[in-house]
């Protein structure tokens, strides 16, 4: 099955017209480079789908998904007003910022920690592999994430050893 580029920039640039937003607001409130939406607008063919692309959908206001069905050559999908949408459920990411919505979203679940901070508080990370990675990019990913994990129990330690210290 082809995948018409050419369309999803056509598809693009007339969302953006329609919302009245330039290139550079829309790249804005995709978190994109400009030259992102550049590309995408002038239909320029790929191999695989960017992450890029579902963050211009979310801009746009679009369905996730809604990408996809207008390379195949169908059309965009409005994404649910937010009195459409369901309540939320337990384990939902509801509260969570967009940009963090759709980061959960990209690409393969390599891993996650949750590292306790100073009294209740917690950091929660979650490291995320790039969509349609080759299984050598994904072993890279991990041992440098294996890296920034002793970079991170050095702090740990560091602040252990500060906060006995005072």
């Amino acid at each position: 099955m082809s995948r018409d580029w050419v369309r999803l920039g056509h598809a693009i640039e007339a969302a953006r017209d329609a919302k009245g937003m330039t290139q550079v607001a829309l790249a804005k409130a995709a978190e994109v480079s400009e030259s992102t939406i550049q590309n995408l607008e002038a239909g320029k063919a790929r191999v695989r789908q960017p992450p890029s692309v579902k963050k211009v959908e979310a801009a746009l206001g679009w369905a996730p998904g809604s990408a996809d069905a207008v390379l195949a050559g169908g059309e965009p999908t409005p994404a649910p007003a937010a009195q459409d949408t369901e309540p939320p459920q337990a384990g939902d990411q509801t509260g969570l910022p967009l940009r963090i919505i759709q980061e959960l979203s990209d690409g393969p679940l390599l891993d996650t920690t949750v590292l306790p901070l100073s009294g209740d508080s917690r950091m929660v990370i979650v490291v995320k592999g790039t969509p349609d990675a080759s299984p050598e990019q994904i072993r890279r990913d991990l041992i440098a994430w294996a890296k920034a994990q002793s970079v991170l129990r050095d702090l740990d330690r560091d602040g252990d050893s500060s906060e006995s210290a005072n």
